[in-house]
């Protein structure tokens, strides 16, 4: 689909793929490549597989609201919690966004590199958040604390189908307990007040254990923004590199996994493609055409080879 603009970047360089480049959006796809190829520690960034097929929403709910989507076998139901501040009980929605997606990362893949439930946050977040382009001040400080009091507050059900037909369904918290969120100091030199932590919940600890999907650092980093490309790469993770041959996912499929805020499928189509590209320029190795109807998944190696939650090219 964007083969061309990356095909000097190899031999000659990015800056000749560059100047192939027909806009901004191109330059950028041509740098993010770029990264990529460029990274030599292949570091590891790690997330449960439910989180490839079904994703948080994009944009905020109104406060109360629950969270539903529906992807390959797999339903996911999210409930917003209420949390205690200061003197007064505050409802809390459904995590969303971005942030909310980066938070979550750092908490799955901190807990399999340790491979305990509790995980430091603290100085050890706030480096990782920074590595990610994510700087822990001012809107960003904000945003952060409010995700992750939303991810702590709230309720996960997850349900699926197996290939028999089987069904099955587990629902919990994923922070089981922890301290609010309220040190992730925007200062580097400034230690936190108090060693925060928090301790998964043993059921989504062990789903997690069980079925972790390898992502690239370094592509988590230059999708950091982007929500929807975010769940792209997840999806794309996870699904290519078990397929056995070639399958096509229709539009209407795809609206349904990832369209949750578009009203009308033709609006989100323009959306995914777009999405898709940028995804895509951060897993050199994804085989995926686009078609009129849809988009045809082939067969292809995974982003990052993972031999398990020990490897030493977990996150640091």
């Amino acid at each position: 689909m964007q083969s061309d603009i990356f095909d000097n970047i190899i031999d000659f360089g990015s800056e000749a793929s560059r100047l192939q480049a027909k806009n901004k959006t191109e330059r950028r796809l041509v740098d993010m490549r770029a990264q990529i190829l460029g990274d030599e520690d292949n570091v590891l960034s790690l997330t449960y597989s439910g989180f490839c097929l079904v994703a948080l929403p994009h944009r905020a709910l109104p406060v109360g609201d629950k969270w539903e989507r529906h992807g390959h076998r797999i339903s996911l139901v999210v409930q917003p919690g209420v949390m205690r501040v200061g003197r007064q009980t505050i409802d809390l929605g459904v995590p969303y966004g971005s942030r909310a997606r980066m938070i979550l990362l750092y908490l799955q893949t901190r807990a399999l590199q340790t491979g305990e439930r509790i995980v430091e946050l603290g100085r050890s977040m706030n480096d990782w958040l920074s590595r990610m382009g994510l700087s822990i001040g001012g809107k960003t400080y904000a945003a952060i604390r409010d995700q992750s009091n939303r991810i702590s507050a709230c309720r996960l059900s997850f349900y699926w189908d197996d290939e028999q037909g089987a069904k099955g369904f587990y629902q919990d918290s994923i922070v089981r307990r922890g301290v609010q969120f309220q040190n992730l100091s925007s200062d580097p030199n400034q230690p936190p007040l108090f060693r925060e932590e928090v301790e998964l919940s043993e059921s989504f600890f062990d789903a997690l254990k069980a079925h972790p999907v390898p992502l690239q650092e370094t592509a988590v980093r230059e999708l950091s923004n982007r929500s929807m490309s975010l769940d792209l790469y997840f999806w794309l993770a996870y699904r290519l590199h078990t397929l056995r041959s070639a399958i096509f996912v229709p539009f209407n499929a795809l609206f349904e996994q990832f369209g949750a805020g578009f009203h009308a499928e033709k609006k989100f189509r323009q959306s995914f493609k777009e999405a898709l590209k940028f995804a895509l320029a951060v897993y050199p190795d994804a085989k995926v055409s686009i078609e009129a109807a849809g988009v045809r998944l082939y067969p292809s190696r995974p982003p990052v080879e993972f031999k398990g939650s020990r490897s030493r090219h977990l996150i640091g």
